[in-house]
């Protein structure tokens, strides 16, 4: 494990602002839709409960254990044959061939763990806190942090670069911090949004990402394109994650009830989301491709 003491503390132009956050959806925005190749995916819940849907398999979960913290974030390997769970005070939970390579469980963090991503060998992940401090286990490099500086809003997300060189993270203003080789392309820190930023996600080049909202408004900058969004439009519950399908030609959203969207070559429509477990806190829901 590497840790930094100064990590530990847990807007060049605007290239494309495809929807607002609460704006009104325009179909016309939106970019052709690739074939739906009907991939598969997971969602992980707080309690630790993983769904597996579409026909991916189901490695195990840590439905019916006994959590310390919620769990915030989940992570797939490079082979798509196992995933992580990170759980805000840093653990980490291990399945099919995700191997453990450390976690900040029993460490006091000054922040919680809000995000993990995994680096392109699957032999490694990074975690971010909410402040911003990140924490790098395996042969996942440390190449900087927010952690110790002032932040307007707290961070919310975290990519890594396709190298594993370089990572941004998302400010739930929508202020996007990049370090490494990791390019700043955009962001929305100094827009007004009426909903806050929830996630991110990177393209498949590097040369752009994502941002999503709370209401479900994607913002595009560099290479990234837009698909859809359901802002605007009928909502259920709060979005919370998002995730890109393998190809990049494409997304899901999924929401604190579980309810997932789908966009591009994910194929088009909604899924209502059915509360299942018996956690009775808030179902913060992460997505992953399988």
């Amino acid at each position: 494990m590497r840790t930094h003491t100064w990590a530990r503390r847990a807007a060049i132009a605007l290239t494309v602002l495809t929807v607002g956050s609460g704006g009104v959806f325009a179909a016309a925005n939106a970019a052709p839709v690739p074939p739906n190749t009907n991939f598969a995916y997971w969602t992980a819940q707080a309690d630790g409960e993983v769904h597996a849907i579409g026909g991916a398999p189901f490695y195990g979960s840590m439905a019916g254990a006994s959590l310390k913290e919620v769990v915030v974030g989940m992570a797939a390997t490079r082979s798509r044959h196992g995933y992580w769970l990170v759980a805000r005070d840093g653990g980490i939970f291990s399945f099919g061939d995700a191997h453990f390579y450390g976690s900040m469980g029993g460490v006091h963090l000054v922040q919680g763990i809000v995000g993990i991503a995994p680096t392109p060998s699957g032999h490694g992940y990074w975690m971010v806190a909410g402040d911003g401090g990140i924490f790098s286990f395996g042969d996942a490099h440390f190449y900087g942090s927010m952690g110790g500086r002032h932040l307007t809003q707290p961070i919310v997300g975290i990519a890594s670069t396709p190298t594993g060189r370089g990572y941004w993270m998302v400010a739930a203003d929508g202020g996007i911090f990049s370090f490494g080789d990791a390019r700043f392309l955009g962001s929305t820190g100094a827009l007004h949004l009426n909903f806050p930023m929830v996630g991110m996600a990177a393209t498949a080049s590097g040369h752009g990402y994502w941002l999503v909202a709370r209401d479900g408004g994607i913002f595009t900058y560099g290479d990234a394109t837009f698909y859809g969004s359901p802002a605007g439009g009928p909502r259920w519950a709060a979005v919370t994650s998002m995730a890109t399908t393998p190809t990049g030609h494409g997304y899901w959203m999924v929401a604190r009830d579980n309810t997932t969207w789908r966009y591009g070559d994910a194929g088009i429509g909604v899924t209502r989301g059915i509360r299942i477990g018996i956690y009775s806190g808030p179902a913060w829901f992460a997505i992953v491709a399988a």
